[in-house]
């Protein structure tokens, strides 16, 4: 089970005792707390949770930390202004992710652990994608009481979602916290993003019989196997291709064929070649119906070999989202932005979310092109609309219920 710490709000009524803005920033870019499947780059992220925790806790909010488990050095952190509803879920959830990915040493030209403006930008890892939306929830919220808010404003940051997703697959085994609204704060451009498509990564892994090559009667090639299975998919992809929703701009769901590997020598039958590969599921697919489908594709393709199969699934994935053409939540932000909702190709943790009870959709500042950067930047001009439309946003569905 994992550990709960919750921290009071300060006895002493202190309206917004966080830093400024711009020292909020520039401590959670000097913060490391990057996320990796591969160990000699993951790190905790507790720096970050613990200073967010420090703000908002000075800032009236009550405040909860939960430790991931197996993981003591990162953590979940759910901040609550307000009274919960004993109607049912109320309120907003301003939501956002710690972590970042690895970067690439050398190709930097600014310090990515530093908060540097040159000229119209901020640099640094993590600007964008996404510690600034963090920083910008607060400065939302400053001046604010729990006694101003007829709706609780909760903020919401998770652990891993670069990675594993864990921290966003504790909120669903807990199914806390509710809230009527949330917000996934993924750069998009202060556009409303109301559907994105899925991820799975998948392996399938064709199992032959080695022996000398001089004679093929001698095993059984994986490799000859995996022409059958590479074949089946190809036909899958392209019936794929027939599924079509047009508010994407690749509308329909895409197989990648991403790393292949088989046999060790020349001169030896293959005794075993494996397949990685990545599909982007439309909304209304499930991983499930699909991996299912892939057994099936493939259990044919090598009905009349010798050769054995697995299919393993890489990683848990993320399921498609759409907010739903009902969408309350979408149409507040479309007519605070004055842009229309739109789709994405890449994944967030919008369905945990939605799976939760919330109306949600993902919107915040920066650019996706930025994400996994190089130099990864967010413009300054972005900060103050950022603050002003979620203050916009807070006002709606927080203190004006």
């Amino acid at each position: 089970m994992d550990i709960c710490v919750a921290i009071a709000p300060s006895r002493v009524r202190n309206r917004m005792a966080a830093p400024d803005l711009t020292h909020m920033l520039a401590r959670l870019i000097a913060t490391p707390s990057i996320s990796s499947v591969s160990p000699q780059f993951d790190q905790g992220n507790r720096g970050v949770i613990d200073a967010l925790a420090e703000w908002l806790t000075a800032a009236g909010f009550v405040v909860e930390i939960l430790p991931l488990a197996r993981r003591p050095d990162k953590a979940n952190l759910i901040a609550r202004l307000g009274e919960e509803s004993a109607a049912g879920a109320a309120g907003l959830i301003l939501a956002g992710h710690t972590d970042t990915v690895p970067f690439d040493e050398g190709r930097w030209r600014h310090d990515p652990f530093r908060w540097t403006v040159d000229g119209d930008r901020a640099y640094g890892l993590g600007t964008a994608d996404m510690k600034s939306f963090l920083a910008l929830a607060i400065e939302a919220a400053r001046g604010l009481s729990g006694a101003d808010v007829r709706a609780p404003l909760w903020i919401v940051a998770t652990a891993d979602e670069e990675s594993s997703m864990d921290g966003a697959r504790l909120l669903a085994e807990l199914q806390r916290p509710k809230a009527r609204f949330c917000v996934i704060g993924e750069p998009t451009g202060l556009a409303p993003v109301a559907l994105h498509k899925g991820v799975m990564m998948e392996s399938v892994k064709v199992i032959g019989r080695s022996g000398h090559s001089s004679d093929p009667a001698n095993g059984v090639n994986a490799i000859d196997g995996m022409q059958r299975v590479l074949a089946a998919l190809s036909e899958w992809r392209e019936t794929l291709k027939t599924i079509t929703q047009p508010r994407f701009a690749v509308p329909y769901p895409t197989l990648n064929f991403g790393h292949i590997c088989g046999g060790d020598n020349p001169n030896r039958i293959c005794p075993s070649c494996e397949l990685h590969f990545d599909l982007r599921p439309l909304p209304g697919m499930r991983g499930g119906e699909l991996r299912a489908e892939l057994r099936e594709r493939v259990a044919r393709a090598l009905a009349d070999t010798e050769c054995a199969f697995e299919c393993t699934t890489l990683s848990a994935g993320i399921e498609p989202f759409d907010s739903g053409s009902g969408s309350v939540l979408a149409r507040h932000l479309a007519e605070i932005s004055g842009q229309a909702p739109r789709s994405v190709a890449y994944g967030t943790e919008a369905p945990f979310y939605q799976a939760l009870g919330c109306d949600t959709v993902v919107f915040g500042p920066g650019s996706i092109d930025q994400a996994h950067q190089p130099d990864e930047f967010i413009r300054l001009d972005a900060l103050n609309d950022t603050v002003r439309m979620l203050r916009q946003l807070i006002h709606r569905c927080c203190v004006a219920q």
